[in-house]
């Protein structure tokens, strides 16, 4: 048995770590239950959102942000489904899972499941930038097919990642409190053991870089044309949709960072890392809080829902915070246009030319 490599055999090797089963099944319900209706919700009103949109620049940003939430829907769906039947078998790995299949499985979906949302929140962020950045190119480059593209490549992208320990002839490994299946946490061998560990807690990272560093430049490019301008063009669709990629950012941020940095610290210190398995526990179970945080950002910033806090808002504070005129302005076109004539040299010798005129007269 000690030289035996098979994946059951270690992660039952320890024990230390043990949850009470009544208590984790219910609770594990409880979380599958709720995300799997809160997902179903936000789907819904992405869905009919996209209908009134399908011709306009939020269009694609609807369809990233339905993609994110489907993937959430399947992630509990899936990994709670597995959950469920582990506790409820009393996490007897050894009689059904001797040739490691559905370990296998749980641990694809974990990490397909946890890259994917993280991919496609960075994804949003950055058509976000674009679309208020360089609108001209957006609205004719980002269309619903090239959308679609994106997506699928994304999926694509983080299915490869799961595939790879499998590719490799690398299983995944039952973790010490039986209740998962991961990389290899304990005991690393050598270098792949490692590098699989780093590469699932960099990439996550480097998502939410991308996606900090993208929204912070929509949000300062958005102030400075409001400061800057004395027409209002009708952005309240942006900041519409830079709200929510902010509250979606910080629920990934808060959810995910515990985790990733738990994993890189693992793949960087090996078995000299300091990590419990009850730490592990509390950082996986914020992660999976992502997957239940996620449909409530499109929920509950909506428009309507975000005016009706405004007037909240404005009756408790008593003072004129922000003018309610531009909710009612949906003028995509507008901003396309005045990007358009901003741009056009047309227009600018059309402008140099209207002193001239005056004076003559």
């Amino acid at each position: 048995m000690n030289s035996s490599k098979s994946p059951v055999l270690d992660g039952l090797g320890n024990t230390t770590c043990n949850a009470h089963n009544k208590i984790s099944v219910f609770f594990s319900i409880i979380f599958m239950t709720v995300g799997i209706l809160s997902n179903s919700l936000a789907i819904a009103i992405l869905m009919k959102a996209y209908q009134r949109f399908r011709q306009k620049s939020k269009a694609s940003f609807l369809l990233f942000a339905s993609g994110l939430v489907v993937t959430d829907l399947f992630g509990h769906l899936i990994n709670g489904t597995i959950a469920v039947f582990v506790y409820a078998s009393d996490k007897d790995w050894i009689r059904f899972n001797q040739s490691n299949i559905l370990c296998s499985v749980f641990g694809i979906c974990m990490v397909f499941f946890g890259l994917c949302p993280l991919f496609l929140g960075s994804v949003m962020a950055v058509e976000r930038c674009i679309g208020v950045t360089k609108p001209i190119f957006h609205s004719t480059k980002m269309t619903s097919k090239h959308v679609k593209m994106i997506l699928t490549t994304v999926c694509l992208f983080a299915v490869f990642i799961a595939l790879l320990p499998i590719l490799s002839f690398r299983a995944y490994q039952i973790q010490a409190s039986r209740t998962w299946c991961f990389y290899k946490t304990e005991h690393i061998e050598d270098w792949e053991d490692r590098f699989y560990l780093l590469l699932f807690s960099c990439l996550g990272l480097l998502a939410l870089a991308v996606s900090f560093l993208c929204n912070a430049v929509t949000g300062i490019t958005l102030l400075r044309v409001k400061f800057k301008s004395q027409q209002r063009q009708g952005r309240s669709h942006h900041f519409e949709m830079i709200i929510q990629l902010l509250a979606i950012m910080c629920v990934s941020c808060i959810c995910w960072s515990p985790f990733l940095v738990t994993m890189a610290n693992i793949g960087i210190n090996a078995d000299r890392s300091m990590e419990t398995c009850e730490t592990i526990l509390v950082v996986l179970r914020m992660a999976t809080w992502n997957q239940i945080l996620d449909p409530w950002v499109y929920i509950l910033l909506r428009k309507a829902v975000l005016k009706t806090l405004y007037k909240i808002a404005r009756r408790c504070c008593g003072m004129h915070i922000m003018n309610l005129h531009m909710w009612e302005l949906s003028s995509i076109k507008n901003s396309l246009k005045v990007a358009a004539i901003s741009e056009s040299p047309v227009s600018s010798k059309q402008i140099n030319q209207q002193p001239l005129s005056s004076t003559g007269q």
